[in-house]
């Protein structure tokens, strides 16, 4: 069989984990409309007869704005160079600028086998793919291209074939029934992420961080979670609780019908909110949050 590492790498919102999450067939990174969603590495592990892709989900290329921020791009660019390939997403939808163009040219010069998910056709005019497909061409970007659409489901089938015909042969890497390799604590800490993302406007979801306190299962199957909810200034707070407190009561709410779909099983689930300022500048707090080098 054919086995080994791919590095999903594109632009921020170009899609990258939701095209993941359709392939593996199971939710291993969360999605949001917002940049910065991945903020760390994640394998989203698709085991078939013939192959077994470990796909790894990279933050989003992003402006770097913080120290976290810059972090992020540095484990971007450390996995494209320790894979089998990549698989350079790009929202079609959002056209193709000469910024996509050079981005695109840097990972093919890597010398790395890559083909390009031309992601999002659905929502645009697929008249418009030839010409982008063109434009790559002349640019001297020779990996092949595959218009595809994660939500409607389109041609990843063959951009599954394709990624799997750039692997070595080999033994998997990992047993049949495992799809990622982060734990449910993880996941538990990203939904909770996910939903804040989704709920609140402007910069307040990017800064902040999750820390699981409790994340205890009793005899019973239910789950016992409690979780910190770290904000970098103190009127972030006030806006994340709302007022008498509804706001977080809703965004608590809605992560705990996710995390029982996740877990399979009736969750408890407690939620504080704390201040710690500036922590996405601050390498202390940084570590103290997870966010390092190696855990990245």
């Amino acid at each position: 069989m054919r086995s080994g590492t791919v590095a999903v790498i594109g632009k921020a919102n170009a899609g990258k984990s939701t095209l993941i999450n359709v392939l593996v067939g199971e939710k291993v990174a969360i999605v949001s409309p917002k940049p910065q969603t991945t903020r760390d590495r994640i394998l989203g592990i698709l085991t078939k007869e013939a192959h077994q892709i470990v796909f790894v989900d990279t933050p989003g290329i992003y402006r770097q704005r913080n120290a976290l921020t810059e972090l992020m791009m540095k484990t971007t660019e450390t996995t494209s160079k320790d894979v089998d390939a990549i698989l350079f997403v790009h929202d079609g939808h959002a056209g193709l600028s000469e910024d996509d163009v050079s981005l695109i040219q840097k990972y093919a010069a890597l010398g790395v086998p890559m083909l390009i998910a031309y992601t999002k056709i659905d929502i645009m005019q697929r008249e418009k793919i030839p010409a982008d497909v063109k434009t790559l061409f002349e640019a001297g970007v020779t990996a092949d291209v595959y218009p595809v659409s994660a939500r409607k489901g389109t041609n990843l089938k063959k951009l599954e074939e394709a990624v799997a015909a750039m692997l070595p042969e080999g033994e998997p890497l990992f047993p049949d029934d495992v799809i990622s390799d982060r734990s449910e604590k993880f996941m538990i800490a990203e939904l909770m992420r996910e939903k804040i993302l989704l709920k609140y406007e402007k910069e307040i979801p990017h800064g902040v961080a999750i820390i699981v306190n409790t994340f205890e299962r009793h005899e019973n199957g239910t789950y016992e979670i409690s979780l910190d909810i770290v904000c970098e200034k103190k009127n972030h707070k006030a806006i994340l609780i709302g007022k008498q407190g509804q706001a977080i009561k809703e965004t608590a709410s809605f992560a705990r019908a996710d995390m029982e779909k996740f877990l399979g099983a009736k969750v408890f689930l407690t939620v504080y909110v704390k201040v710690r300022e500036d922590w996405r500048d601050k390498s202390s707090l940084m570590k103290e949050f997870g966010y390092t080098p190696e855990d990245l």
